[in-house]
């Protein structure tokens, strides 16, 4: 009986004897203090890394260098939401990632929008620590975990200006 089992487990773990299970990394389950998870495509960003770490970590996907120091890629992440995602890294000091920015490239329907980030922000990180009466008839939202500030607001630059950013403090 105990060598079936053993079989039975072996065989489960190349994925040969049973049912094989899609184990699906849950951005909801990430340690944000480390780094984020990127759903699709399957890739864990982490603080801290440089430029060429990151174009390494994207080497078979696609990833858009816009200027030194930022990156651009359309991805999905947080239980589904498709947007674009842009890398920021410190130019001043040390050249290491320190912030990502999360933008559509189609506003058309800006109150849409902004639910839909607070809706998934909302529901991977928590209530958000601040509220505050924002600009265009949206609020202010912050979120302060650990050494992680996640804002989500709009202002007016030539028009209503939707930010989604999260940013790693020093």
């Amino acid at each position: 009986m105990k060598m079936k089992l053993l079989v039975s487990q072996i065989l489960t773990f190349f994925g040969l004897g049973q049912e094989k299970k899609t184990v699906k990394l849950s951005s909801f389950n990430m340690d944000i203090n480390k780094g984020f998870q990127i759903d699709n495509p399957n890739i864990f960003v982490p603080w801290g890394i440089d430029e060429k770490t990151l174009t390494d970590l994207f080497k078979n996907d696609e990833l858009k260098h816009i200027t030194t120091g930022y990156y651009t890629t359309k991805c999905s992440s947080l239980n589904n939401l498709t947007c674009m995602l842009g890398f920021h890294f410190e130019p001043r000091k040390d050249g290491l990632l320190n912030e990502l920015e999360f933008f559509r490239t189609d506003y058309s329907d800006q109150q849409k929008s902004f639910d839909e980030f607070q809706e998934q922000f909302t529901n991977a990180f928590g209530q958000p620590t601040n509220t505050t009466k924002g600009n265009e008839g949206f609020n202010n939202y912050e979120w302060r975990l650990n050494s992680i500030q996640i804002v989500h607001y709009v202002f007016d630059r030539f028009g209503p200006e939707e930010h989604m950013r999260i940013k790693k403090l020093k």
